[in-house]
């Protein structure tokens, strides 16, 4: 057997390693990118006395590291893969009788120890790259120690990482040592340029490309959150680069073969840009990369119980994940870094990438406990043990399912849900159309959703699935493949299928039934069954339809865009989920008229399927509806009288200079309460038009306690008696109570007027009834401001008495006699 030929950094920790292994069943070896323990720690393991020929299983985060890790080692002993190194994924599995070293994907794994917990015939399991902390690496490490302390206290763990907490996943291990390599990196220059937060990420990086390429030699790795990003600054750059400058995406949907030419070393005499994902941050060498371009961001999902609902979000990276970003410029020789941020802004930056299984949907990983026995996630070893809520509602989902029982025990549905290697909705969606004889195309529709890419990235779900069917790729041959398999298992070995496939949007229901949406009518704007809403590109064909099914959609709430749906008929929706659909009268009320609709309303979830209308039903409901439609309109819109008004002012006003003994009558207040003292008021009554006065006043001084009623005349009057014996109005609307009287009326009045023992504001009339004085103190005006208010009015009203002691002249409503 050939062995490497070139020293790697990581050979001088192996000999700790094997000591480590030797005498304990777990460790963890802590080693820094391009140490080499990748493809060195599993070749050398395979002499270890405690292997005894059994196999290595080699845990990969992604795909494209998979084949990579597989690749290397079996170039390394001289093999194709599939010989001593076997490669185990969802698409493109080489495994043979010779194969000692396994190289899977976490998912792969999950499914390995489920199907077999003792893991027979394996030695060793290695979890690479652990610090990227996927679910499936949290279960897969949870369930291989929990095979190791049941059934294989011979089973070893080692969990690999360059950049995480050795002593902290140690202590989840039983205390198990702690190896570290030193590693080996040149020195990397970093450059900070600031983006301006106003520019398309794409237009910034494309700049930052252009002047590294000027300025420095090498090929350059730029990292972007997603492919829609990488796609959108090839194009920028494709124009603006030399000839001999390549330009090579790097993302999961692509092909192993284009994946293959982004990582391969540029041909002589040119450069390479790979324009990547996070793909690129660990388990992959790209040869002649001295350049590094990070954007700082990242694409992560987020999970909202609530809804149900997992989203992609653009977020910043990592202060861990832009390291590793970082050290690859400096994998084979010095290099330069390029970030697209301040300097001090890498330290705000989050230590570490969140765990996958804080944030995640958590139907899958309790399926899975569920089939190992466990009814409880929380009592295995996690290190970070799921969240409580989540697993409530991954719990409710599975129930609703029926894939778990009341205990939380594995169903016969749930079984036949775990066969498939697809998300509990997805496979959900499977057997229910195996049922309908449509196993095969909902297969094909779970391949398109599961395996990005696959019939392009369109919105349109019945567009993509056609594609698929028709693609001659080997990926999409590959997953045609596997859909097949998957149908043949759901409808038990049957392949009997109509000769047209199923339209992807009942199909689609199937999983999402809480995802079916109804376009709001404007802007490819749409609101789901859960309540959560998303806009489609108005230009879409898809946004003309009246229902379609959500499968995947990105952004905040406030602003969601539908990524991928299809459409579903009325009638569809109807047959679907007719036990589902409740029936009810909804009264609403429109403003438009002031008055009350009732309509008979089938809904499914938050939306609307259909309405017809119907009499308004005379009921307290109603009357509270119509109560609390006109206090929006406005409470100025009610029928109110003279009287009315100012006997809600008398009470508002007693209520600020007495306190809450006094009901508070404010617009703010009423407006609130609106459906509590208006409504007992209304019924009967429909629109507001047919609000009467008395209904409105036998509502409002309802409101008044009948201790207080008495009171209120005393308090708070309604007139006053001046001097002439006239009943002058009080007007209460003011912050203290005005009496308007003429100035004639109040001779030789030598006290203050006052209403209810409390002082009045005088707004002193002329005999036009025009204000000529206001006072406070009408004995100190007398004596002060008469003379001068005299002097001006007695020309301007001759006819008018205007005396000089007008203490000492009678009160009159009248002029003085014509002659006099």
């Amino acid at each position: 057997m050939a062995g490497p030929t070139t020293a790697l950094p990581i050979e001088a920790a192996l000999p700790d390693l094997h000591r480590a292994l030797a005498g304990r069943n777990a460790a963890v070896l802590v080693a820094p990118p391009g140490a080499g323990k990748t493809t060195r720690v599993p070749l050398d393991l395979l002499e270890a006395p405690w292997l005894d020929g059994r196999k290595i299983i080699l845990l990969e985060p992604r795909r494209l590291a998979a084949r990579a890790a597989a690749s290397r080692m079996a170039q390394t002993l001289g093999e194709a893969v599939g010989g001593t190194v076997g490669l185990r994924v969802r698409l493109g599995s080489k495994i043979s009788a010779r194969t000692r070293i396994e190289v899977v994907t976490e998912g792969v794994f999950t499914r390995m120890i489920l199907d077999d917990p003792e893991l027979a015939g394996i030695g060793a399991v290695l979890f690479d790259e652990f610090h990227e902390r996927s679910l499936d690496a949290d279960l897969g490490l949870a369930l291989a120690l929990d095979a190791q302390g049941g059934l294989r206290e011979d089973l070893r763990i080692l969990v690999m990482s360059a950049t995480l907490d050795g002593a902290r996943v140690s202590r989840i291990l039983g205390d198990a040592p702690v190896v570290a390599s030193e590693g080996r990196a040149f020195p990397v220059e970093t450059r900070y340029v600031e983006r301006d937060p106003n520019r398309r990420i794409e237009d910034s990086v494309a700049e930052v490309t252009l002047r590294a390429l000027r300025s420095d030699p090498g090929s350059i790795l730029v990292f972007l959150p997603g492919q829609a990003e990488i796609r959108r600054t090839v194009e920028r750059l494709a124009e603006r680069v030399e000839p001999a400058v390549q330009l090579a995406p790097l993302y999961g949907a692509l092909t192993p073969a284009e994946q293959d030419r982004a990582v391969a070393p540029a041909p002589a005499g040119t450069r390479k840009v790979v324009l990547a994902t996070s793909i690129a941050e660990t388990s992959l060498t790209i040869e002649g990369v001295r350049i590094v371009i990070d954007s700082g961001l990242a694409r992560v999902p987020v999970y909202e119980p609530d809804l149900g609902l997992t989203r992609l979000v653009t977020a910043r990276a990592s202060r861990a994940s832009v390291d590793q970003r970082r050290g690859r410029a400096g994998r084979t020789e010095p290099g330069l870094c390029w970030r697209l941020w301040s300097e001090a802004g890498t330290n705000a930056l989050e230590p570490f990438t969140r765990p996958e299984i804080l944030s995640a949907d958590l139907a899958g990983l309790l399926l899975d406990c569920a089939a190992w026995g466990v009814a409880d996630p929380r009592s295995l070893a996690f290190l970070d043990p799921p969240p409580a809520p989540a697993l409530a509602e991954a719990r409710t989902l599975l129930a609703d399912l029926g894939a778990l029982d009341a205990d939380g025990r594995l169903t016969e549905i749930g079984a036949r849900l775990r066969a498939l290697p697809l998300p509990p909705r997805l496979a959900r969606m499977v057997t229910a159309a195996a049922g309908q004889g449509q196993a095969q195309a909902a297969a094909d529709l779970a391949a398109v959703l599961v395996e990005r890419g696959l019939g392009g990235d369109g919105v349109d779900l019945d567009a993509r699935l056609e594609r698929f069917r028709r693609e001659r790729g080997g990926r999409a041959g590959d997953m045609r493949r596997l859909a097949e398999s998957w149908a043949r298992s759901a409808g038990g070995g049957r392949q009997a299928e109509p000769a047209a496939p199923a339209a992807a949007g009942p199909l689609l229901a199937l999983a999402y039934p809480d995802r079916v949406a109804r376009s709001r009518g404007r802007d490819g704007e749409y609101v789901m069954a859960s309540g959560r809403a998303g806009r489609i590109d108005p230009a879409s064909p898809l946004a003309r339809e009246t229902f379609l099914v959500v499968a995947d959609l990105a952004g905040a709430a406030g602003n969601a865009r539908i990524l991928a749906a299809a459409a579903i008929e009325a009638d569809a929706i109807e047959r679907l989920f007719a036990d589902r659909i409740t029936a009810r009268t909804e009264i609403i009320f429109d403003p438009q008229v002031a008055a009350l609709r009732a309509r008979a309303v089938r809904r499914l979830g938050n939306i609307n399927l259909g309405a017809r209308p119907l009499p308004v039903p005379a009921t307290p409901e109603s009357a509270a509806i119509l109560a609390s439609g006109i206090a929006a309109l406005g409470l100025d819109r009610l029928p109110w009288t003279p009287a009315l008004s100012q006997w809600r002012a008398r009470v508002r006003f007693l209520h600020a200079a007495e306190g809450a003994d006094w009901p508070d009558l404010s617009d703010q207040t009423l407006a609130a309460t609106a459906s509590d003292w208006l409504a007992p008021a209304l019924d009967g009554r429909t629109t507001l038009s047919t609000i009467t006065a008395d209904d409105l006043a036998g509502a409002l001084q309802g409101l008044l306690p009948w201790q207080l009623r008495g009171r209120l005349d005393a308090a708070a009057p309604t007139h006053v008696e001046v001097p002439t014996g006239s009943r002058v109005p009080v007007d209460y609307g003011a912050e203290e109570p005005v009496l308007a009287v003429r100035v004639q009326e109040l001779f030789g009045l030598d006290r203050h007027p006052q209403a209810g023992g409390r002082p009045l504001v005088l707004h002193l009339l002329s005999p036009a009834q025009r204000p000529i004085q206001i006072t406070r103190d009408l004995p100190g005006f007398w004596r002060g401001s008469w003379a001068a208010v005299r002097a001006e009015m007695r020309g301007r009203y001759p006819r008018h008495p205007w005396p000089e002691d007008p203490l000492s002249e009678a009160p009159t409503r009248r002029a003085k006699p014509r002659g006099t």
